[in-house]
């Protein structure tokens, strides 16, 4: 029998949560034994696997504090956005995302599709060394489908504003605008972990760096101001399930109006990480170097993909006259790119030095080649965000890569390094 009605909110645990799926869907009997785990491993939300019989479902739930800090209140209408966003992902590119069963409005919710079978979540799978020839394919067309249809190029201004309106998320914002855009260039909060070997470096690099911190802030200003599409905002490999032949993009509770460039460059960052992990390895054998320039192909087919398929939507579904005066889609695919690069170097910097780390970092087992991978994604960080006006295509991206870790070359002992990380 149940005993709650579910008409006030609270936080659930694994033990509400057999009464409450059955209470929401009819997927399992009254009398069926369900099995369930807490599964979530990020810092903002409450993640419940349930397997039944015949069935199994992830029920996400928002809390109403930071997993990290619970002094560091959240609004639970980040629930309703990231519902509202699937919804519409759906409509946009079907398929793309899990398929979405039910919102639950007072206990802030999802019950969505469960996808543990046979996908995997791509972070994971590319520590493997696992690779998807296909992804860049798949995932340029996911982009530019749920930017460009999203944004003043095709909607009606009016409904486009509307729909901004829906998607306002000034809470989830707060944390990117801080994490991302001001930590990185001031440790104002305290929150950075820098490696001992490397605060030197930080500090005169990222910390006393008066004209990069300057770039810096124009960024955060264009991301807290241009409302030109919806984005996902947090896309990273651990926000992407993958098959061979298909993907699925989830945790989307960061999602609002902003900067297009935003998306690609935040997911471009994490395949550099997925580099890093493998670059440290201690033996560079075929396999490694194999895998690492898997990696560096897929970002430079990524863009080359995401500009073509960008050019033919634009020309397609351009309704607004003066959009279509001539140079005007080429002009506006330039500032895309441009954040874009400012998008990735962000991303590179505040998941290498701020709170938010990663296990494409962490475990690196050996200290030095830690301390060393982590210089690299900072060089290369600062080189994407001061010259992100000419960062244009893939291969200025893998070529800014071989800048940085030519430049930590020229200042380490390993005399021989660039002779097999770029064969």
């Amino acid at each position: 029998m149940k005993t709650k009605t579910y008409d006030s909110y609270f936080l659930m645990t694994v033990a509400d949560v057999p009464d409450y799926i059955k209470a929401k869907v009819d997927f399992f009997t009254e009398d069926e034994q369900l099995s369930v785990d807490e599964i979530g491993d990020g810092n903002v939300n409450y993640i419940f696997q349930v397997r039944g019989k015949h069935k199994s479902v992830i029920i996400k739930q928002a809390g109403d504090a930071t997993r990290l800090d619970p002094t560091w209140q959240l609004t639970t209408e980040r629930g309703r956005i990231e519902a509202d966003y699937l919804a519409m992902q759906e409509k946009l590119n079907p398929g793309s995302t899990p398929e979405l069963y039910l919102y639950d409005l007072v206990m802030c919710a999802i019950i969505m599709e469960e996808l543990s079978g046979d996908y995997a979540i791509l972070r994971f799978a590319l520590l493997e060394r696992r690779r998807f020839p296909r992804f860049a394919d798949m995932f340029s067309t996911y982009l530019v489908n749920a930017l460009v249809l999203t944004s003043d190029i095709v909607l009606d201004h009016q409904e486009k504003k509307l729909l901004a309106k829906q998607f306002i998320n000034p809470q989830m914002c707060d944390i990117f605008e801080k994490l991302n855009n001001t930590e990185p260039f001031i440790d104002v909060y305290k929150r950075n972990r820098v490696m001992s070997e490397n605060k030197d470096f930080v500090q005169a690099e990222f910390y006393e760096d008066v004209a990069f911190r300057l770039e810096g802030a124009k960024l955060k200003f264009e991301f807290m101001n241009n409302a030109q599409a919806l984005i996902h905002a947090d896309l990273h490999t651990g926000a992407v399930f993958v098959r061979e032949d298909s993907i699925k993009i989830f945790d989307t509770e960061f999602a609002f109006f902003g900067p297009m460039g935003v998306d690609p460059g935040n997911f471009t960052a994490h395949i550099f990480f997925a580099w890093a992990n493998a670059d440290a390895e201690a033996v560079q054998d075929v396999s490694i170097l194999s895998f690492k320039q898997w990696l560096l192909e897929t970002i430079e087919n990524f863009f080359a993909l995401f500009i073509k398929k960008f050019k033919n939507l634009f020309r397609e579904r351009v309704t607004d006259l003066m959009a279509k005066t001539p140079g005007f889609s080429e002009w506006y695919l330039g500032t895309v790119l441009s954040e874009a690069a400012g998008a990735c170097g962000l991303e590179l910097a505040r998941r290498t030095i701020g709170l938010s780390y990663l296990p494409d970092l962490i475990n690196i087992q050996d200290e030095a080649r830690r301390a060393r991978t982590e210089r690299i994604m900072l060089r290369l960080a600062k080189d994407l965000i001061l010259n992100r006006a000419s960062i244009k295509s893939g291969t200025d991206y893998t070529a800014a890569l071989k800048r940085a870790t030519a430049t930590e070359e020229a200042e380490s002992d390993e005399a021989t390094y660039l002779d097999y990380v770029f064969l």
